[in-house]
């Protein structure tokens, strides 16, 4: 059991949960996950009801070779959104997707609990010691290069190991900035290929050693749609399948397009465990 301290409520992580995506941007690589400001209330009331404990709300996208904004076009995205989910939904925990310091502190004035950043501070040097100073936890993915380049050649000798060895480093240099809640994500398909997703996939237990909650972003990525020679519109399936196995491996957060089917899973997941 992890307990989260989200400036000053707590996210107990008791249980595996969901992290519905609410993706304001009009190019993320899965077209259903792309809404607008008017659909935003919509689409929260419909994850929140169907078990969503957490709300990632991202301003742009960073498919492979998506275009970048900067902080303040991704605070126009983001804010309103942000004001107007807190306001109807004021119990859900609300995370922010980004790697701008600038955004995470607006946001977490605004009303954002959580800040994950795929870069784990990488892409932006003040990051870690702002989050330190908003007292909100902090999720820490793991990316080989930058969404711009990440697929043009990833390459490891042994990808756990490294991944591993990463998370050593980053685990230290958060904690050295004041980061006391710290979440892991090994960051499927960032800076990876298919094969790589599968080996790290497989091999996840090992990230358990840190002590922390593990974050398993796998819903309709290339890895399942490539697999199966579908497309990301019909890759629920593959994406169920794939939870299932993260789930066996120690993932605590489910990051999803498609919440009711990752409770389903969690809830079968948690009758087998106690059978």
């Amino acid at each position: 059991m992890y307990t989260l301290n989200c400036k000053g409520r707590l996210l107990v992580l008791d249980k595996p949960v969901a992290m519905g995506i609410l993706n304001i941007t009009p190019d993320s690589f899965y077209s259903g996950s792309r809404i607008e400001q008017s659909e935003v209330l919509t689409k929260a009331e419909q994850m929140i009801s169907e078990g969503a404990t957490i709300l990632d709300i991202g301003g742009q996208s960073t498919r492979p070779g998506s275009d970048r904004l900067t902080a303040d076009e991704e605070l126009k995205r983001v804010l309103p959104a942000i004001e107007a989910i807190k306001k109807e939904f004021p119990s859900v925990f609300l995370s922010i997707d980004t790697y701008h310091a600038k955004v995470a502190k607006e946001t977490v004035t605004t009303g954002i609990d959580i800040v994950n950043d795929i870069s784990a501070g990488e892409l932006d040097a003040s990051m870690l010691s702002t989050v330190a100073s908003l007292k909100v936890p902090f999720i820490a993915m793991h990316m080989q290069g930058t969404p711009n380049t990440m697929q043009q050649n990833p390459s490891y000798e042994n990808i756990t190991r490294e991944v591993v060895d990463y998370f050593i480093q980053k685990t230290t240099a958060c904690k050295a900035a004041g980061i006391v809640d710290l979440i892991l994500d090994p960051g499927f398909g960032f800076g990876k290929t298919i094969t790589h997703n599968f080996q790290l996939l497989k091999t996840m237990e090992a990230l358990q050693i840190f002590h922390v909650p593990i974050l398993a972003g796998l819903s309709r990525k290339s890895t399942i749609w490539k697999t199966l020679q579908v497309t990301p519109e019909e890759a629920l399936n593959g994406t169920t399948v794939l939870n299932t196995l993260a789930l066996t491996k120690g993932a605590s957060i489910l990051r999803v397009h498609d919440v009711k089917e990752a409770m389903e899973t969690i809830k079968l997941f948690e009758a087998y465990t106690k059978a």
